[in-house]
């Protein structure tokens, strides 16, 4: 027993390696797992003490934790069995590739990146690249929803800039769980955007199964009460306008909602418009195909991205113009299912869509390009600030959100014929303001936004006096 052994270095090196590995993973990492994970239990308790809708639990659990509660739930493990025998394999392989999928899917919320990294993040890039305005907003409707009720945030989508502007906007309510598209499964942004609670889906992937797991855990999260975002569109709209809904999301919530007792589901609608979508080249040259694939080629955004903070560095950068954000009236699920009897998702779709079409705030922009869209002829700009005059009337009389810097019509028509102008959308004539030729398509995108509400606003009856 004690005789001395000799040994090669490499031999030695490597039994203190795996020592050294096994006295970290059974002793040293516990501890410090657990002392850093109390750390962050204490941290939250103190954010929750501010937020209006403190973080579930469920939102905090480990992420392997949520993959294994999620595939050992029954209704995927029935799903697991029925694909084994649809498709002839065996139910060990069938219940892999579902947890494949869930570990695609499951997020891995941090708080601390959310509150500490995220939010900074979003609130500078709003800040810095828009001038952003809260449009309508009824903040004693909201707040009065039931703190116990899982509220889900259903968004129109112009832009990548949503999430950041929702995310920065809701920072004091909420930490939002967003519904993220295959686009953003790149890294390193893969890893940020589970860090930020997020879940991937593949909006256009049928297999039954992934679909299966999919639906769980929307539902798992719905009944915790985790607040979610989700645009039911299915993708950045390539017209400019509010398109119809994508159900997929809101039929899973819908068909596990249990109206007679439990959590509550309310819907909040949210619109958004920017006087400049800063994809629009790319989404008006998709929707130009017919097919929804971008090809924005990682040069061009790398050299958009230096121009900016060479701009900036040098103190010519000028802000893309306003974005703003309106909230609709809220929709509880349960007081829809009593007021509708035997409603379904697709009218739930239709009630959402047109309230989100009615909270759209009209800005500078999009104002401007529908005037000048709908002209035949050149246009002089005090014949657009007369007509722009009467049309704030009649969207504010129908109670449409408009943006007006200074509050003025005159400085809004100013302002965005300049941001057209800049960009060569639209010439300036002895005759007055036009479309640039080859330019129909992007004027079209901007005045696509608003035609909705100009429309119904000249059709409204007008309101009584008083």
């Amino acid at each position: 027993m004690t005789a001395t052994v000799t040994l090669p270095v490499w031999l030695f090196v490597l039994i203190l390696a795996f020592a050294a590995a096994s006295f970290l993973s059974h002793f040293l990492m516990p501890s410090v797992r657990w002392f850093f994970r109390r750390r962050m239990e204490r941290a939250v308790a103190e954010l929750n003490k501010r937020l209006e809708r403190p973080i579930q639990p469920f939102k905090l659990m480990r992420r392997q934790d949520m993959i294994v509660r999620l595939i050992y739930d029954p209704h995927v493990m029935e799903a697991v069995v029925e694909y084994a025998e649809e498709n002839g394999v065996p139910q060990s392989v069938a219940f892999q590739q579902a947890r494949a999928y869930a570990r695609e899917i499951v997020p891995a919320f941090s708080a601390a990146t959310y509150f500490g990294f995220a939010i900074r993040l979003a609130r500078g890039l709003s800040r810095g690249l828009y001038k952003v305005r809260l449009g309508q907003y009824d903040e004693a409707a909201i707040a009065a929803i039931d703190r116990k009720a899982s509220v889900v945030f259903v968004m129109n989508h112009r832009s990548n800039m949503d999430y950041v502007l929702v995310t920065w906007l809701a920072a004091e309510r909420s930490a939002l769980s967003y519904a993220v598209g295959e686009w953003a499964r790149i890294w390193p942004l893969q890893s940020l955007i589970r860090a930020m609670g997020a879940y991937f889906i593949r909006r256009r992937y049928l297999n039954p199964l992934y679909r299966r797991v999919l639906a769980r855990y929307v539902q798992m999260a719905t009944r915790e009460g985790v607040t979610q975002a989700i645009f039911p569109e299915g993708g950045l709209s390539l017209d400019g306008r509010v398109g119809p809904a994508r159900k997929g999301l809101l039929h899973y919530i819908v068909s596990d909602f249990d109206p007679r007792g439990g959590r509550d589901v309310v819907f909040i609608p949210v619109a958004l418009n920017y006087d400049r979508v800063l994809e629009d080249r790319v989404l008006i040259e998709a929707g130009r195909r017919g097919e929804r694939r971008f090809r924005a080629r990682l040069p061009v955004i790398a050299g958009f991205v230096l121009r900016i903070l060479w701009q900036r560095l040098r103190g010519r950068f000028k802000r893309f113009g306003y974005a703003a954000v309106s909230f609709g009236a809220p929709l509880s699920l349960a007081q829809a299912m009593k007021d509708e009897a035997g409603l379904t998702t697709d009218r739930l779709a239709e009630v959402l869509m047109a309230r989100i079409r009615g909270a759209v705030p009209v800005l500078p922009v999009p104002l401007v390009a529908a005037l000048i869209r709908d002209a035949n002829a050149p246009v002089p700009e005090d014949t657009l600030v007369a007509q722009a005059t009467e049309a704030v009337e009649r969207l504010q009389a129908a109670g449409v959100h408009v943006h007006l810097p200074g509050n003025a019509p005159s400085r809004a028509v100013s302002e965005g014929l300049a941001a057209l102008s800049v960009r060569g959308i639209v010439l300036h004539t002895a005759a007055g303001w036009l479309t640039a030729a080859g330019e129909e398509a992007a004027l079209s995108y901007y005045a696509a936004s608003v035609e909705h509400a100009l429309r119904d606003a000249a059709t409204a009856k007008p309101l009584p006096p008083g």
